[in-house]
């Protein structure tokens, strides 16, 4: 009994010292980690690396270390290598059949880095959402949309459908349809547009401003304006068009009308009660 009570004794004393000091190891582990993932930060950030590898660099390289700080600690338990790389093996067979959409995204985000489709910063319509994108992790991309709501999109999705980037080219074209009256006459509504355009230091003079008579509404005569801005000026662009378009029409009595529907009474029908 004695015996089997020292043989317990002198095994436990030496596991937990391997306990104190896999929990030692995986402590400073840590804090290494954190210091040379800061580091790297720090350099990517002289060498003004672009944001999305800067943010998908930093997901993948904190993932490899702490995987390697994992394999160090289970080591210092005394689980045996060969052991080990079989349930790693198994593991991540196991993981991997069960995890196959993260595996999905982690390709989805190394596409999304190789061939840019967007960049952090740029104004992007994807999987439904709309704003601007603040970051490219490992498995997922953070958009911020216009209203401040983050939306968090798995890497996959975004490289398996349609994105739309706003940002991307440095010129864009604002379309706004004008509806008018059928009484008013469309080529002085023209040129009034046109002189609104000509007094907007943001639209730009080439490609130039088409105004034209687009289609015959059923309750308006429509009329197409098409400006070019700079992305940047886009909006400010499409709202001063708008509110001087409104003030113009106004004071020159040019008549928006609402939906209309003519209604018509025969006569004799009603004589007859028809």
């Amino acid at each position: 009994m004695d015996g089997i009570m020292a043989y317990i004794s002198v095994n436990f004393i030496g596991f937990a010292t391997k306990v104190l000091l896999a929990i030692v190891v995986f402590l400073v582990g840590r804090a290494v980690i954190k210091r040379v993932v800061a580091e790297v930060d720090k350099a990517l950030d002289r060498k003004k690396v672009d944001p999305m590898i800067h943010s998908f660099s930093h997901s993948c390289l904190n993932a490899l270390f702490y995987v390697i700080l994992f394999i160090v600690t289970i080591s210092i338990l005394g689980v045996q290598m060969t052991s080990l790389v079989a349930i790693l093996g198994a593991a991540t067979l196991a993981v991997g059949l069960a995890l196959q959409g993260s595996l999905a995204n982690f390709a989805g985000g190394f596409l999304i880095v190789l061939f840019k489709p967007f960049e952090v910063g740029d104004f992007v319509e994807a999987a439904g959402y709309t704003g601007s994108v603040a970051a490219v992790q490992i498995f997922y991309t953070v958009i911020n949309t216009v209203d401040n709501r983050r939306i968090i999109i798995p890497n996959g999705e975004l490289s398996n459908n349609s994105i739309v980037n706003y940002t991307r080219n440095n010129v864009r074209r604002v379309d706004i349809n004008f509806g008018i009256s059928y009484g008013n006459d469309y080529k002085k509504a023209i040129d009034l547009l046109r002189g609104i355009a000509d007094s907007q230091e943001k639209v730009l003079r080439e490609p130039g401003v088409q105004i034209r008579l687009k289609e015959f509404g059923d309750s308006s005569v429509n009329i197409t304006y098409r400006a070019w801005a700079k992305t940047s000026d886009y909006w400010d662009v499409y709202f001063d068009t708008m509110e001087m378009a409104k003030d113009t029409f106004d004071r020159e009595g040019i008549e928006i009308p609402f939906p209309q529907l003519d209604v018509h009474f025969n006569p004799k029908s009603l004589e007859q009660g028809q």
